[in-house]
């Protein structure tokens, strides 16, 4: 059975979303919702989780935050969320999954574009989108409205399969880019990435990635949670290489693999690390007012959906403490999956190479107009992505949508082939073992390019420097087109 719910001001204080979805399965407890925050081009995205206690308040507040992802990176797309009530780990869960998926069916196919999530793996879901006869990918509503949705389809899954440093897409780019915005917020500290230290709770995909990436521009990394506790190297810092190998597919380590110098300790002590940075990956309201005391980094960068409360974050920042916003900070894996989408980017190492080229100006100006204003970076990110996202609202529409969800993307390839083809090309050669960070150890400043209205609210392609493939450790395994 679906309901239709109709929000309170008790239930969104300070916004009401477009429309809200109860379902309640019929077969076992379960109960699931779908949020759709706001549409842009008459489409919603985000994705759909399962865990047990999910709540509406919950899924209400992550599709709210998918609108401001989406809106902050300048996609023409509005924020939505799903969620269920119920155990992934149940022998029943698949079943519960789909029959979900068959309630709110006509949200699928043509406005809520979804994903993998918590407690549910993107292969899970596609494979449940096909057996409800929604295609081969959960991002059937925004394939359905391509001109060539086989070209579309070819290109998501070649982009998604591709490995990168043994990880897919999916797995790689949200660690990325939490990776590019601490870099780049330890930039506008004037810390050094080879003088700094950081910590993080997780050691999932969104953990791992993050960890790798942070190594590899040569933090050190001193402290790791998994859900048996904290590893933590304090001197030379933890082989973050060798963790990973170690793993499962839980993001739990292998202790065996710990040197002798590696050290174990509860899982809770890594908040009072004396580090430059706290990279929360693992869970929600991990931050809160019984412990943001104890926080001693000056850099807090969200990889989890809002680990931290708002009562701690103000206390952060009262005593000097930057959180940079999830919304910002972990926005590379939904924005990866759209620029492939739209056809901006074919490969991880393009989705990659573009998120940088984004994420760290983007990152120096929110900080620079925060410190300016004597307020949270939160704060300052809000108001830009409010206004990018009425500006968008504007440009495309909202329920009904103004121009095609392709229009700009087809635009710009139009554009491209009535350049002229240059005579020659520079070459760039991807070093596998080159640390994140361009050649000459200077940022690509498109502060003045992001500041700009543009076609479809990001910049063109053309407006990125040759030289930011070099941002990217190397070129996906297998894939010429890296």
């Amino acid at each position: 059975m679906t309901h239709i719910d109709v929000p309170t001001p008790s239930q969104v204080p300070s916004h009401k979303p477009f429309l809200q979805v109860t379902w309640d399965d019929e077969e076992t407890p379960a109960r699931g919702f779908v949020v759709i925050d706001q549409l842009v081009t008459g489409i919603a995205t985000g994705g759909m989780r399962m865990r047990p206690g999910c709540t509406l308040g919950e899924v209400n507040e992550l599709a709210r935050e998918m609108t401001l992802k989406m809106a902050a990176f300048g996609i023409h797309v509005g924020g939505a969320k799903g969620g269920i009530d119920f155990d992934p780990a149940d022998p029943r869960a698949e079943e519960v999954r789909e029959r979900f998926v068959r309630a709110v069916r006509p949200l699928l196919e043509r406005y809520w574009v979804t994903a993998g999530d918590l407690g549910t793996r993107q292969e899970q879901l596609d494979e449940t989108f096909a057996r409800v006869g929604l295609g081969d990918s959960s991002f059937h509503a925004a394939v359905v409205r391509a001109d060539d949705e086989t070209e579309v389809r070819s290109r998501i899954r070649h982009a998604s399969h591709a490995l990168t440093d043994g990880l897919k897409l999916a797995e790689l780019i949200g660690g990325y880019g939490v990776a590019e915005a601490a870099l780049a917020a330890l930039d506008h500290r004037g810390i050094p990435a080879a003088n700094a230290t950081a910590a993080l709770q997780g050691f999932g995909a969104m953990g791992g990635s993050t960890a790798l990436y942070l190594s590899r521009a040569g933090v050190r990394i001193t402290g790791i949670t998994d859900s048996r506790g904290l590893i933590l190297n304090t001197g030379r810092g933890l082989d973050v290489e060798s963790l990973l190998a170690a793993r499962d597919a839980a993001g739990v380590i292998d202790r065996s693999v710990l040197r002798e110098d590696d050290a174990e300790a509860p899982g809770e002590d890594w908040l009072g690390l004396d580090v430059d940075v706290l990279v929360p990956a693992a869970v929600s309201y991990v931050i809160n007012p019984d412990n943001c005391d104890r926080v001693r980094a000056g850099l807090v960068v969200e990889a989890a959906n809002v680990p931290t409360t708002a009562e701690a974050e103000r206390s952060l920042h009262a005593r000097g403490v930057t959180v940079v916003p999830d919304f910002v900070a972990n926005t590379g894996a939904a924005a990866g999956a759209w620029w492939v989408i739209l056809g901006e980017v074919v490969s991880p190492a393009g989705a990659c190479t573009r998120l940088s080229a984004q994420m760290r100006p983007l990152v120096r100006r929110l900080m620079a107009e925060a410190g300016a204003a004597g307020v949270p970076m939160r704060d300052a990110a809000v108001g830009f992505a409010r206004d990018n996202a009425r500006r968008l609202s504007g440009e495309f529409g909202s329920v009904v949508a103004f121009r095609d969800l392709y229009s700009s993307t087809q635009q710009e390839a139009e554009d491209r082939r009535e350049e002229p083809v240059p005579e020659a090309a520079p070459v760039v050669t991807l070093d596998a073992a080159a640390p994140v960070g361009p050649p000459s150890g200077a940022e690509p400043d498109l502060a003045e390019a992001l500041d700009k209205p543009v076609a479809g609210g990001r910049p063109a392609a053309e407006a990125l420097p040759a030289y930011s493939a070099a941002y990217w450790p190397g070129p996906a395994e297998g894939d010429a087109q890296s």
